[in-house]
């Protein structure tokens, strides 16, 4: 099985891009954000970005029982253990955690721990312990999503080779900050804009030294025609489009908002300028002022103009 992360600077929408291709027959979707991330992460950027959206680092003496602990993975093994305390409490989700260790154990087996390997069976076992998942028999790639997880695409190229892809959806600055504004404790634009600013250096980087596994997609062409905004990555992957991407699913059963999967509630372009809008001028010029490199080069300047 391939391997598809989707990375996004936070409420950039990597979670309706993955809700958007949840029902899709030929892939096995994470049912949450699934923060792969370990603390033995240790670099340049583990103090800008959490931990667990990281692409994970395993000691060379850890047990595949004690890999599997390391896993953060915060929003599955929340739901699977104490559900009434996770904010997807209301979701129909058939999984024991317990279970899925066994199984991810007894996967790894005796074999050489290697990222790949882990990685590999910590979304396979996932999905052999999920009792209600919806599956088709068509499988060919699994896919989670992690924000800002892009930073480390050179790693999970380096891990899985031709099988390993990640996608990073980028979406408009001043939208994606009004959103992350009502969030309960929200970043500064100072502080927001450096991650913003990060994701994208890294990921251009990376998509010019591994056009063949790294895609940028604009959130806003994924509103406009999704068939034509992913067709680089479903080519690389030998995926087809499908009809189930027309609307933000969970588990095939179609949503009415995207919340509480994502800040984003209603995906539509109306909503993502309307959202833009709800800045003050004088955050619209500071913005601009601090990703104006990025906004002409994925051609922002449009999007500018309609709201300063």
């Amino acid at each position: 099985m391939s391997l598809i992360m989707i990375s996004a600077m936070y409420e950039n929408g990597g979670n309706t891009t993955h809700r958007i291709l949840d029902g899709h027959p030929e892939l096995m979707v994470y049912p949450f954000e699934s923060q792969p991330g370990t603390k033995y992460v240790n670099d340049h950027l583990s103090s800008m970005f959490p931990l667990k959206y990281r692409w994970p680092v395993f000691p060379l003496s850890a047990s595949a029982e004690e890999a599997y602990e390391m896993i953060i993975d915060e929003e599955g093994k929340v739901r699977a253990k104490t559900p009434y305390v996770s904010k997807f409490r209301t979701a129909d989700f058939n999984m024991n955690d317990k279970e899925r260790k066994k199984i991810f154990v007894n996967l790894v087996g005796k074999k050489p721990l290697t990222t790949e390997l882990l990685m590999d069976a910590f979304y396979r076992s996932t999905f052999m312990a999920w009792k209600n998942h919806k599956k088709t028999g068509k499988e060919k790639a699994f896919v989670g999503y992690s924000p800002i997880i892009g930073v480390d695409a050179e790693k999970i190229v380096r891990d899985f080779g031709k099988k390993g892809f990640v996608l990073h959806i980028i979406r408009n600055p001043w939208s994606a900050y009004a959103d992350t504004k009502k969030r309960a404790v929200p970043l500064s634009i100072h502080h927001y804009m450096t991650g913003w600013i990060m994701c994208q250096q890294y990921m251009t980087m990376y998509q010019s030294k591994f056009p063949k596994n790294c895609f940028i997609v604009r959130y806003e062409d994924i509103l406009a025609d999704r068939k034509a905004a992913l067709a680089g990555l479903f080519k690389s992957a030998g995926l087809k489009y499908s009809d189930t991407m027309k609307n933000p699913s969970w588990n095939g059963e179609q949503l009415t908002e995207v919340y509480p999967w994502g800040t984003i509630r209603t995906p539509t372009e109306e909503v993502n300028i309307n959202t833009a809008k709800e800045l003050s001028k004088a955050e619209i010029d500071e913005i601009y002022l601090r990703t104006k490199l990025y906004v002409d080069l994925f051609n922002y300047n449009g999007i500018y103009k309609k709201i300063s």
